[in-house]
């Protein structure tokens, strides 16, 4: 699936601006597999998540009375359409009150043209009708999120959605997202599978943006943990030999071969995913679940730092451990590829944000750092991360240096190469301006807005560099050409804080101006 980011905003605290982005990371999707060796570890943790759910929502003290009834099936409201749109009450009403043969007489001419255009009028709006009424029968109701479910789980899940996003109702959305998780459990579907998985993270989608987020949490969690079980009882079950190089059980007959054009349809069987490429996607879907926790536990309605700091590393450590491991093995039989670079790229983001706003900068910079390296140089984007690593370097502290009789001799190394402070705002005004020139060069349909509040963000942290070096004429222009640019495309933060940074210089003692280069 793919990742969805959101624009640049402006961070608060000591004045500073830079570009903070959400990252949510693609992930792979899983589909079916089976294991006789792992099925036993597949239900563990399974059936006691969704079952007490505490949910913050408004509703009526009468249970019966007031529920909203499911919704009328598309066969009716196609019916019902065309019925409303056959009626012949708008024309016949036209003519109340009045003779129809004295209007004859009188304008024959307009009478009959009247006519005419009414009836194509009516024709006209039953075609209309009936196309949009087709088309979203077809593309919402029979689309492939419902179809490639049996038919049951498809029908709870399509009132699922219909009460979480059409008709708002919490409580019944929550049953029938309960009854089609209990539906799936009872018709034998993988609970790993690439549908079940679905449901689970749709769930907790929804608790988010009706403001649950303790039970939109726990949902990943439980989910979460899930994973890594599967994840931990495939790799001992390698271990014990009871997987062999192909990714299938030890002991299980050769696969059949390829089919061959004499064979029949009926006869062409489709090759099953084996462990390796299921552990591939769980692991990917792992480290997705783990960066959106991290996200979830550090928002403002939740606050719980520390927690979201232990999933993005441990989100951050197995993408690194895979890599290494591929490196060192080799790619298994059937494995498949691992994360793409821009998913890599979303979760070393996740973690420098985390850090970041922890003010722990010396660890943010070289995450934001080699998340440029896997960003592609033609996008927004990169400018955004660009400005986060000039604002991280600009914001570290420089300890003072100790007395060197104190440090041991096989540090001078260490202390020699400890930066100042002005090679670090040189270092961070380097990378504002190469973000400013990624975000002017971008063009076409990789352009988006995100372009250009990347470039006013840049222009602020450039008057705020040259402030904290001592620059002040250089940082008025600096903050002038932001807050031109912030009005022109409407970028009422970006306006605010060049505003902010050209107040502040007026209160600062007058130095003699320096341009650094």
């Amino acid at each position: 699936m793919p990742a969805l980011r959101t624009a640049a905003i402006l961070s608060s605290g000591s004045n500073i601006l830079h570009a903070r982005c959400i990252h949510h990371s693609s992930v792979r999707q899983l589909s079916r597999g089976s294991h006789t060796q792992l099925e036993r570890s597949k239900t563990l943790h399974y059936d006691a998540t969704i079952l007490n759910f505490q949910q913050r929502r408004h509703q009526s003290s009468e249970h019966g009375k007031n529920e909203q009834k499911p919704p009328m099936p598309p066969s009716r409201l196609l019916f019902r359409a065309l019925k409303q749109s056959l009626s012949l009450r708008p024309l016949l009403g036209a003519f109340r009150g009045q003779s129809l043969r004295s209007l004859f007489r009188q304008s024959p001419e307009e009478l009959v043209l009247a006519i005419i255009m009414e009836s194509v009028g009516s024709l006209c709006t039953v075609a209309g009708i009936s196309v949009y009424v087709a088309y979203a029968y077809f593309n919402y109701f029979q689309s492939k999120q419902f179809t490639r479910f049996p038919p049951q789980i498809a029908k709870s899940l399509r009132r699922a959605l219909y009460y979480s996003n059409y008709a708002p109702d919490p409580k019944l959305a929550l049953k029938y997202y309960k009854l089609a998780l209990e539906q799936c459990s009872e018709a034998g579907l993988d609970p790993f599978s690439d549908e079940v998985l679905g449901i689970k993270i749709q769930l907790a989608a929804w608790f988010e943006r009706i403001g649950s987020y303790k039970n939109s949490i726990e949902v990943l969690e439980a989910l979460l943990r899930d994973c890594k079980k599967w994840v931990d009882v495939m790799e001992q079950s390698v271990r014990d030999g009871l997987v062999d190089e192909s990714g299938k059980p030890a002991g299980d007959p050769a696969p059949r071969g390829p089919a061959t054009e004499g064979d029949s349809e009926s006869e062409k069987e489709i090759i099953p995913e084996n462990l390796w490429a299921k552990r591939t996607r769980i692991l990917g879907k792992s480290v997705g679940i783990g960066v959106k926790l991290g996200e979830l536990l550090a928002d403002e309605h939740v606050l719980q730092g520390d927690s979201a700091g232990e999933h993005l590393v441990w989100a951050v450590e197995t993408v690194l451990k895979e890599l290494q491991r591929r490196q060192v093995e080799g790619v298994k039989e059937g494995e498949g590829d691992w994360m793409s670079p821009e998913q890599i790229g979303g979760a070393l983001e996740a973690l420098g944000n985390h850090y970041e706003s922890k003010s722990q900068f010396y660890l943010a910079a070289p995450l934001f750092l080699q998340a440029i390296t896997l960003s592609p140089p033609n996008r927004c984007h990169t400018a955004v991360l660009m400005n986060n690593l000039a604002i991280s370097l600009a914001q570290q502290p420089v300890n003072t240096p100790p007395d060197p009789s104190q440090i041991p001799q096989a540090s001078d190394s260490n202390v020699a190469a400890r930066p100042s402070r002005s090679n670090l705002l040189a270092s961070a005004r380097a990378w504002a301006l190469q973000a400013q020139a990624t975000a002017q060069k971008v063009q076409g349909e990789e352009r988006t807005e995100e372009c250009d509040e990347a470039c006013a963000v840049a222009l602020c942290n450039l008057g705020v560099i040259a402030t904290m070096s001592g620059n002040h004429e250089e940082a008025g222009r600096w903050f002038k050409e932001s807050l031109a640019l912030s009005k022109r495309i409407g970028f009422e933060p970006g306006a605010t804080e060049a505003q902010d940074g050209l107040q502040q210089l007026q209160h600062l003692p007058t130095k003699s101006s320096k341009r650094s280069t």
